[in-house]
């Protein structure tokens, strides 16, 4: 059994993966753990990247996911290629610092705390300012979502006062400590939640299988928690908000369109219990 699987998600962004690759090859030389480095296709290899790892990066495990499956679905197929005492799910837009040792951390940090079912490390934009990637099951701030992802929280201060409590701007970030849910772009998870709960959703096509995996590992009992002393660099594309205005999001911008579906079947799936745990 390996010690972590960490799974990457490819759709036509070859350049990116091999960039954050690059960065977790180096991070994990000479590491004492036995980790495994997935990349889980879902562009049918048609941007060549089954051969560019093979020629960076041999012991890389490349895995056809079978068509665009979603984000959940892809990860969950490079997760299945090896059994681990933990599963990393990590964004193809991401950069582990030099010098850090951040996977060896990771893993010691859960092997140190036995009763944590997921954690989330702190994630920085690339000019190193903080980015909020954790989150509360406020069911006010859980309905205006959508409107967070189109900016809308920019423009009135309605919708900012509910997003600023959903992304727990008030907390101090210099502080590990569980949270509701954490952002999918840099979430490991324990084996045993994974026996006792199941992988992500994958009726989620992309976006909130994140938010509904943590949900059920709290309903499970399984803490998730947010680490303050581990970081990884994210570009953070937001593509769903990238066109402005409500009507011409959901016309023009087919990400916004699948947030959309993702938000109206997660409050589906957990009308009447929509609690949150801190």
């Amino acid at each position: 059994m390996k010690d972590i699987n960490i799974v990457f998600v490819n759709f036509f962004m070859k350049d990116d993966i091999l960039r954050a690759v690059d960065s977790l090859v180096k991070d994990i030389r000479g590491s004492a753990f036995d980790v495994q480095i997935t990349v889980a296709d879902n562009s049918e290899n048609k941007d060549q990247i089954r051969e560019a790892l093979a020629a960076q990066f041999p012991t890389v495990v490349y895995v056809d996911a079978g068509g665009n499956v979603g984000f959940g679905k892809g990860n969950v197929a490079g997760f299945k290629t090896a059994e681990a005492r933990y599963y990393f799910a990590l964004n193809r837009d991401t950069i582990i610092p030099d010098d850090s040792h951040t996977i060896e951390r990771i893993v010691r940090f859960m092997d140190n705390h036995p009763k944590i079912g997921c954690i989330g490390t702190k994630l920085l934009n690339m000019d190193g300012s903080l980015q909020y990637s954790c989150y509360r099951f406020d069911l006010r701030s859980m309905l205006i979502k959508p409107l967070k992802q189109i900016n809308l929280d920019k423009k009135y201060q309605w919708v900012r006062k509910y997003t600023d409590r959903l992304l727990m701007t008030d907390f101090d970030h210099n502080e590990t400590r569980p949270v509701d849910w954490v952002l999918g772009a840099a979430m490991v998870v324990r084996k045993e939640v994974v026996d006792q709960v199941g992988w992500f959703d994958e009726r989620y096509f992309m976006y909130l299988e994140d938010a509904d995996w943590c949900k059920r590992m709290w309903e499970a009992s399984w803490p998730v928690y947010y680490v303050h002393d581990i970081a990884i660099r994210h570009m953070h594309a937001r593509e769903s908000a990238k066109v402005p205005g409500v009507l011409k999001a959901l016309f023009k911008n087919k990400l916004a369109r699948i947030h959309l579906v993702s938000w109206c079947k997660y409050l589906w799936k957990w009308r009447g219990s929509y609690k949150f745990y801190l």
